[in-house]
């Protein structure tokens, strides 16, 4: 018992001792530390933390040529204006659909992904489908969008498969599935490494005895590989779902067409039409800002549930 003690201590003392000679080591060379984290700390005060004080704007009546402290200030007048009008119902449920949907149907993929890619046994074929199912990630949005218009128009290859004429782009009902399959098939494979790098701490020897014992696998997904990924699976859930409200416009918007409006106006391309195209920068910042607020309180809400379902544990 004595020498447990000891031991402990010496390892107690040997760590404080190697922060301090890490402390002495930093105020030592701290013009080093300085030049290397200058840069770093003044562009994210530029381009990060600058802009926020762009968000007065939305308690104004703004003014490009009055400036922020030249403009008329309007309190929630253009939160209030929002609210109250008769789209904003239909723009912040296509908004939640999207996200949830989403979220449901693509949440899960790249965890299925992970544990199939943890059964090849061969290093090469593994890789290769890697390959595959990554490249889709380097697709730029627009590009995709290109290629979805095309696969999906009258003379396309789908209709062609279907013996069909009919053009998806047009249909309301169908703008929904094509954004979440598409958005699926982008990013599902890149969204497994951090499962596949999870799964790598699973232990060999607890899934070479699962098997001996007869489990099948199921059972040895849950026993052995699960608990290893089960706190990445957490924290993912939380920021995505936390996030339901932050889906980019560039996609709906590059998807969006006259016929099918009534479901692919989201907040995100509203926001984008009032304020670039109409100018209307305090209406516009306004939106966003409500956006951001929601975003803010889901991701507090989730984690909260989240932490109580997972014995405390969250972000």
């Amino acid at each position: 018992m004595k020498a447990k003690t000891a031991s402990s201590e010496t390892a107690v003392l040997a760590a404080e001792r190697k922060l301090h000679n890490t402390w002495v080591y930093i105020k030592r060379h701290w013009q080093l530390y300085l030049l290397f984290l200058l840069p770093a700390v003044v562009l994210t005060l530029v381009f990060k933390y600058a802009p926020m004080g762009g968000v007065l704007i939305a308690f104004q009546k703004y003014n490009p040529f009055k400036g922020i402290w030249g403009s008329e200030w309007v309190g929630f007048k253009n939160f209030t204006r929002f609210m109250s009008s008769p789209d904003f119902q239909r723009y912040l449920i296509n908004t939640l659909k999207l996200s949830v949907y989403g979220l449901l149907w693509g949440f899960p993929i790249p965890i299925l992904l992970a544990f199939l890619l943890n059964r090849i046994e061969s290093k090469k074929i593994k890789q290769k489908v890697q390959l595959v199912l990554y490249m889709p990630n380097f697709i730029s949005v627009i590009v995709l969008c290109g290629i979805v218009r095309v696969l999906l128009s009258v003379t396309g290859p789908v209709n062609g498969l279907l013996h069909t004429s009919i053009n998806f782009m047009t249909l309301p009902e169908a703008f929904r599935p094509i954004y979440i399959i598409s958005g699926i098939w982008q990013g599902a494979g890149w969204a497994s490494i951090m499962y596949t790098a999870s799964l790598s701490n699973a232990s060999k020897d607890l899934k070479e005895a699962a098997m001996i014992d007869g489990a099948n696998l199921i059972q040895q997904i849950m026993t052995v590989e699960w608990p290893a990924i089960k706190d990445m699976v957490v924290i993912q859930f939380i920021l995505q779902a936390g996030n339901i409200m932050s889906i980019g416009f560039e996609k709906a918007y590059a998807l969006q067409t006259d016929l099918n409006l009534n479901t692919a106006e989201i907040i995100a391309t509203y926001v984008y039409k009032k304020g670039l195209l109409d100018g209307d920068y305090s209406f516009s910042t306004a939106v966003g800002l409500f956006n951001t607020i929601v975003n803010v309180i889901l991701l507090i809400a989730v984690n909260k549930i989240v932490a109580k379902m997972n014995d405390g544990k969250g972000l």
